[in-house]
């Protein structure tokens, strides 16, 4: 008996939970269709980017994925007593 009601109660809420989304209680969907079209006003145009590479000082601390680990830059020297 307390198993029907479990799986009445789970059915009950999942057709809550579907019937609040078809409201649009969450907000709109995402195949709604853009929501902010000010946004496309605002993107950079790719014409107007250009990449240049790093000069050689500057690609110093650059991580390389794949390579070795840079080594620590500190000075060793003994602890005073």
């Amino acid at each position: 008996m307390l198993r029907w009601l479990v799986a009445f109660l789970l059915l009950a809420n999942l057709l809550m939970l579907m019937f609040v989304v078809v409201q649009g209680m969450f907000g709109p969907l995402p195949a709604a269709g853009a929501r902010e079209p000010h946004h496309l006003l605002q993107q950079v145009h790719p014409e107007v980017l250009n990449a240049r590479p790093l000069h050689l000082e500057d690609a110093a601390d650059q991580p390389q994925v794949g390579g070795p680990a840079p080594a620590a830059n500190a000075q060793e020297r003994p602890l005073g007593q």
